[in-house]
């Protein structure tokens, strides 16, 4: 009992445990902090890459594709059985988009995707990103009236309505045009002058300045007619600033309701680039600025014809990629390793990878980023280890009389040694338990704390425009809460260790010599 009373009364008198205590406090309030905000970044980037990329991709690596989807996609469920959820065939293309922009052509490399709408939804969160209500619970690449990014601030009016209007406008400044250049002709041909060339003659040699040609062939009627449908990833139509208020907007190159042009490879062997007009139906915003930057998805049909992926006489169509959801719980790896042995590589130039092969180092460099972190910061802890064995040092010099007097009463050495063993316990608890409210609340108002020291300093904390996250994702693991304190608790003990083992080898004699 008297090693617990001992205890306690140094905690509550000895101001210089306060140092020890708060040193522990802040190490582990830190590496509470750090871990759950790394825990949310690695979640958030989980949960989007899974979602968008679906469990199993299967690529094909010829431009041509894999003939007859639907043969592998019988032989697909006969391996995975019960565990596939869904499935989905699609093209991938490399491509290059081009947008008018203010009489400028902006142009962009893509990835051109062909997806079926009726099932590319089951094996990835595809509708959730879209802005268009109606899109969101089954896709369509058809344009509608109105109603786009009805949840988004200041978003440019889009739509059919816009489309008629920039339409008519078009059309009237054309005719404006056409009208003086006729006037021009006429005052040229009364002087023997030449008028110069025609609007329309302008670039008619360039791969994205066939628009007048192909008007006038087909008579298309932008008011009332659209082209094939095309869901451009937002980032390639716009871009993210902060405007003189602080709040975080996005400038629109081009909007649904716009025609654009890309251009891509076709399927045959004797390559050739393909020159076609899509109109944009809709914007895709997942958060990962790699998909949002780069992703572009039309019918999966249309592309299938445009790149000639269509066997004339069978009608047997080809696809590049095959995605497969499959049942929670389900290891991927043997899913994967199963596939790769009735498509082996020697025979299919197939790449079968998880979702988590595929974005292989990116979460290895999140992993090695928190593992080295989480050791840095534990050194917080280390340090306050060596102030607690500096000042258990100082307290048993200090106390060489009373620990005399106590093995003069009967102290055994085991007693001694356990009052200060006990002692860093208590440090260590005390330390530990103050750094978990600290840090669990710090966690709780994090996006309130830096909105506070935004208004102190003027910096910017959290960046919106690069991390595309409105607020600082946050998750908190109970299981990393708790090794964290059984490691500040175990070096506040270990600490004391040396001081209790001197402490404990003191004769009462030697300690009470001079008293």
């Amino acid at each position: 009992m008297y090693r617990w009373v001992l205890c306690f009364r140094y905690l509550r008198t000895r101001y210089i445990a306060l140092a020890s205590i708060i040193s522990v406090t802040l190490g582990v309030a830190t590496l509470i902090v750090v871990n759950s905000v790394m825990a949310g970044f690695s979640a958030e980037m989980h949960k989007r890459m899974n979602e968008l990329l679906s469990d199993v991709v299967i690529d094909c690596h010829s431009s041509g594709g894999m003939p007859d989807q639907e043969k592998h996609l019988e032989r697909i469920r006969r391996i995975t059985g019960d565990k596939l959820v869904g499935a989905t065939c699609s093209v991938h293309v490399p491509a290059m988009l081009g947008i008018e922009h203010n009489g400028q052509l902006i142009t962009k490399q893509i990835n051109l995707i062909g997806v079926d709408p009726k099932t590319y939804g089951d094996v990835s969160d595809f509708g959730r990103c879209l802005l268009h209500p109606g899109n969101r619970e089954t896709a369509s690449f058809e344009l509608y009236d109105n109603g786009y990014g009805s949840d988004r601030k200041n978003f440019p009016e889009s739509g059919w309505v816009y489309r008629r209007a920039w339409a008519a406008y078009q059309k009237a400044y054309q005719n404006e045009i056409r009208e003086a250049e006729a006037a021009r002709k006429a005052a040229g041909n009364a002087t023997g002058a030449s008028a110069g060339p025609s609007i329309d003659s302008f670039g008619s040699d360039g791969l994205f300045s066939q628009v007048a040609e192909e008007t006038r062939s087909r008579e298309f009627d932008p008011q009332e007619e659209q082209h094939c449908g095309i869901i451009l990833g937002i980032t390639t139509c716009s871009s993210r600033f902060r405007d003189p208020d602080g709040d975080v907007g996005d400038y629109f190159y081009c909007r649904p309701g716009d025609d654009v042009r890309v251009i891509f490879p076709n399927a045959g062997e004797d390559t050739k680039a393909l020159n076609q007009h899509f109109t944009v139906v809709d914007l895709y915003e997942s958060g990962m600025s790699e998909y949002d930057s780069t992703f572009a998805f039309v019918p999966l049909d249309r592309l299938q014809e445009f790149r000639g992926m269509v066997d004339p006489t069978t009608g047997v169509r080809s696809i590049t990629t095959i995605q497969l959801k499959l049942a929670e719980g389900t290891n991927l790896g043997e899913v994967r390793d199963a596939l790769r042995r009735e498509f082996p590589p020697d025979i299919y130039a197939y790449n079968i990878q998880t979702w988590r092969d595929m974005q292989g180092p990116l979460l290895a460099a999140v992993r090695l980023e928190t593992t080295i972190l989480n050791v840095l910061l534990f050194l917080i802890i280390a340090v306050a280890g060596f102030g607690i064995l500096a000042t258990f040092f100082m307290i048993v010099v200090e106390k060489t009389r009373d620990i005399g007097i106590l093995k003069a009463l009967g102290a055994s050495n085991a007693g001694v040694m356990s009052i200060f063993l006990s002692y860093g316990l208590l440090l260590g608890i005390a330390g530990s338990g103050v750094g978990l409210l600290g840090g669990l609340a710090f966690v709780h108002y994090i996006n309130d704390i830096a909105g506070l020291i935004e208004k102190i300093t003027g910096q910017e904390v959290f960046d919106p425009t690069v991390y595309y996250f409105n607020t600082i994702p946050t998750i908190i693991h109970p299981i990393t809460i708790v090794w964290v304190m059984i490691g500040a608790v175990a070096i506040a003990v270990m600490a004391s260790v040396l001081p209790a083992l001197r402490a404990a080898r003191m004769h009462p004699v030697m300690a009470l010599r001079y008293e």
